[in-house]
C-alpha cells in the first residue's frame, strides 16, 4: 500500500477512518505504522473523527467488586467486562493484573479512559479498556487521612467522598480530582478541600480556593465538556444546587437554580452525562424525570425523558436509589440501570413508550459508558 500512496495519504484518508480494534491489529504492518498509531496526535485525531461521525453507540464497562470466592466458583472471572448493548448484548471479559483487588470506578469516562480508585488501601488506576493500557497513581491526602482516622478510631464514620476524572480542554491535560468536605474530617475550618493530580509531576496538589459550599458525598461527580460537577449539600431549606469546576481555570461556580432544588431524599436524584449534556434524573413517583441543562445559557433546564416507574417496578424491585441514566442509543433511546442492584439494564424508547431488558449479569457491578479510543497518558 505504501508503494502506491504516500504515508500521509494513508494516515489521513485510511488509518484515521478505521476503528480501534482494526488499528491495533495493523500495528504489526510496519514500524512506520506503529509510530503513527502510537502517536498522541494521531490518537486524538482518530477519536475526534469517529465522534464527529457519530459512529455507533458507546460501550458499557462493568466493574465487578471483587469477591474472593468468585474466581473459585468461576475460573474465567474478570474484574472488568465490556458490553456493546444492542449488538450481541453479551459481555466480553477484559484481563487485568489486579483481579484480587477491590476497585470502584468514576462516574464518567473521558476520551475512552476510565478511572478506577480504592477508598483506602490501593493506588488509583487510569485504564483504557479497549487497548488494555493502564497507569497507576498514588493516593491523595484525603485517602491517607481517612484511612488513618478509621484505623485509630473504629467508631469514626468516614464520609465516603468519590473522585472525579476529566480533561482540561484547553491544554489537553487529564485530571483526577478529589473534592471533599474537609471539616467533617477535622482537617481545617474551611467547608471543603480540593486535590487534583498532576500526571506530569506524578503528584497531588491543592486547588485554592476550594468550593465554599459543602457537597453531597452520597453522589458521584460528573464530567461534561471540560468541567466536573457535584451536588451541593442540602441546606436547612432542603435546597441543593449544582456546583461546577472548570478544569482549565480551576475555578468553582454554582450553576443557577433548577427544577429539582427542593429535594427531600438525596438518594432520589442522580447526576449524569447524556450525549455530552449535563443531566439530572429525579424520582417523583410514579415517574422518574430526566432534565437536561441548556448548553447556551447554563440556566435553563428542559425535561427530555420520563420513566414510568409503575412499569419498571414489574422488572426491578423497588429500591431506595433513583435509576441512573447511562447513555442515549440510536439517537433517542435511553439506556439506564439500577445502581443499587447493579446487574441489569433497561432501554426505554420514548417513541413507542416501550421498555426492553437487553442484559442481565449474575454479579453486582459499577457501570460507566465509554467510546473506544487509542488514548493513553504519557
Amino acid at each position: 500500500m505504501e508503494e502506491l500512496f504516500p504515508h500521509d495519504v494513508i494516515e489521513f484518508h485510511i488509518l484515521k477512518r478505521l476503528d480501534v480494534k482494526t488499528l491495533l491489529k495493523f500495528k504489526s504492518v510496519s514500524k512506520q505504522w506503529i509510530s503513527t498509531i502510537q502517536s498522541p496526535w494521531f490518537q486524538e485525531r482518530q477519536l475526534i473523527h469517529h465522534l464527529s461521525q457519530s459512529s455507533g453507540d458507546p460501550h458499557v464497562l462493568l466493574v465487578s467488586l471483587y469477591d474472593p470466592s468468585a474466581r473459585q466458583q468461576d475460573p474465567s472471572f474478570e474484574a472488568l467486562r465490556t458490553l456493546e448493548v444492542g449488538s450481541s448484548s453479551a459481555s466480553v471479559q477484559i484481563p487485568t493484573p489486579w483481579e484480587d483487588k477491590l476497585y470502584d470506578v468514576c462516574n464518567t469516562s473521558c476520551d475512552g479512559l476510565i478511572c478506577l480508585y480504592s477508598f483506602y488501601e490501593l493506588p488509583s488506576i487510569v485504564v483504557n479498556p479497549t487497548t488494555r493500557w493502564h497507569r497507576t497513581f498514588p493516593k491523595c491526602n484525603y485517602q491517607l487521612v481517612a484511612a488513618d482516622k478509621g484505623e485509630r478510631d473504629e467508631c469514626f464514620e468516614v464520609p465516603y467522598h468519590t473522585p472525579g476524572f476529566g480533561k482540561d480542554k484547553i491544554s489537553g491535560t487529564y485530571k483526577p480530582v478529589w473534592l471533599y468536605n474537609s471539616a467533617e474530617l477535622g482537617l481545617n475550618d474551611k467547608p471543603t478541600t480540593c486535590e487534583v493530580f498532576d500526571f506530569a509531576s506524578n503528584a497531588w496538589r491543592y486547588i485554592f480556593p476550594a468550593s465554599p459550599h459543602l457537597i453531597l458525598h452520597t453522589q458521584y461527580p460528573v464530567y461534561v465538556d471540560g468541567s466536573l460537577h457535584w451536588f451541593t449539600a442540602l441546606s436547612h431549606e432542603g435546597e441543593t444546587m449544582v456546583l461546577s469546576l472548570d478544569l482549565h481555570s480551576e475555578i468553582f461556580q454554582v450553576i443557577s437554580k433548577a427544577p429539582f432544588l427542593n429535594v427531600s431524599d438525596e438518594y432520589k436524584i442522580v447526576m449524569c452525562n447524556l450525549d455530552d449534556r449535563l443531566c439530572v434524573s429525579e424520582e417523583k413517583w410514579p415517574n422518574q424525570v430526566i432534565w437536561s441543562l441548556d448548553d447556551s445559557d447554563h440556566k435553563t433546564w428542559k425535561q427530555i425523558y420520563s420513566i414510568d416507574l409503575m412499569i419498571t417496578s414489574s422488572l426491578f424491585r423497588n429500591t431506595r436509589f433513583a435509576f441512573t441514566p447511562l447513555a442515549v442509543l440510536d439517537k433517542d433511546k435511553l439506556l439506564f440501570y439500577d445502581r443499587e442492584l447493579g446487574n441489569a439494564f433497561l432501554i426505554h424508547d420514548p417513541g413507542t413508550k416501550s421498555y426492553d431488558l437487553p442484559y442481565t449479569s449474575k454479579r453486582w457491578a459499577r457501570v460507566v459508558c465509554y467510546f473506544p479510543s487509542l488514548i493513553s497518558i504519557l
